[in-house]
């Protein structure tokens, strides 16, 4: 790897690191080399060091913006899609970006300001008191500002088509759980699988319950993952972390992990009715997380209350916040 982050993983396959803000310090870009262009593979926050680090890639690389042919984002969430609109306008003609098809409206809902209320209402529903609402919605409202500015033009992608990266056509898979319309993008001959954020090494995909995501994403991910193991893949490309060599092993490792996650959320609710907020505390060591790490402990303490809800193991009822215990 150089200085500037640049990794070659094939002849025409680039693993670019972009620096993010936080304890999660790096997201993993791609650029893919074509006939007649780039195509772009995720694209990191729009933060200085984040732009610094794409002109010394490219420096790197010898390219320029205008040799970017194409961006596709695997999903909506800030560190993916931030720099996508900075991207779009640093070429003399617009590149061209493109979302996932089910990403498109969640990205519309995210990102809109004037869903602060609903946000509010759901950390207030889980019992977070209202000091430390408002220290989590700062940090939320500064992590969408480096989302800014938005690209102009975006077409969607749909689940199952055939996808142009690069010299490749690929598969695009719909994989949720940690995002409701992620796609990973397959390629069978070569084995190699672009993979986002659902499936990483040594660290587990958050998988959250928000207002604006559908219903079990924990199982919507668990059933993904089953499906996933059949595929035979020698290399995956991941958004976070290391590359993937061992495919079904690691999906083992994450599927083991949340059977294990789930049988502590059962023993967290023992004994009386908890708030999602108590329940997270007995699950995570909050005192040790920043506000932005907040709300994915609530959330994926809520997504795994909610997969026990659908199997009938808890119950919840509503009295002022949400309350589970025990069926």
């Amino acid at each position: 790897m150089s200085e500037a982050g640049v990794t070659h993983i094939t002849e025409d396959i680039v693993q670019v690191q972009i620096p993010l803000p936080y304890k999660l310090n790096i997201v993993n870009c791609y650029l893919l080399r074509g006939e007649g262009g780039w195509t772009l593979l995720d694209t990191g926050l729009n933060t200085a060091p984040a732009r610094a680090q794409w002109h010394a890639a490219m420096a790197a690389l010898r390219i320029k913006p205008d040799d970017i042919d194409k961006i596709v984002l695997t999903h909506m969430h800030p560190d993916h899609f931030g720099l996508a609109g900075w991207w779009q306008q640093a070429a003399e003609t617009p590149i061209p970006v493109y979302l996932p098809q089910r990403e498109m409206p969640q990205a519309q809902v995210f990102y809109r300001r004037a869903n602060t209320a609903l946000y509010h209402q759901w950390m207030l529903d889980c019992g977070i008191d209202q000091a430390t609402v408002d220290r989590v919605e700062s940090a939320l409202q500064s992590t969408r500002d480096l989302t800014q500015p938005h690209p102009v033009q975006q077409a969607t992608l749909r689940e199952d088509s055939t996808v142009r990266l690069g010299l490749r056509n690929c598969r695009g898979i719909h994989a949720p759980g940690h995002s409701d319309g992620q796609l990973i993008f397959y390629h069978a001959a070569e084995k190699l699988m672009l993979c986002g954020d659902h499936v990483l090494m040594r660290i587990t995909p958050n998988i959250g319950s928000w207002p604006h995501t559908q219903p079990d994403p924990l199982g919507r991910f668990l059933a993904s993952l089953d499906e996933l193991k059949a595929l035979d893949v020698g290399l995956a490309l991941p958004g976070h972390r290391a590359l993937i060599t061992d495919w079904r092993g690691r999906i083992e490792e994450l599927i083991a992990h949340h059977e294990f996650r789930l049988r502590l959320t059962l023993e967290a609710i023992e004994g009386g009715a908890h708030s999602v907020f108590e329940v997270a505390a007995r699950l995570f060591a909050l005192e040790r997380l920043t506000p932005h790490e907040w709300r994915f402990a609530m959330a994926e303490t809520l997504a795994h209350l909610n997969y026990l809800r659908e199997r009938k193991q808890v119950n919840l009822r509503q009295d002022g916040v949400m309350l589970w215990a025990l069926k």
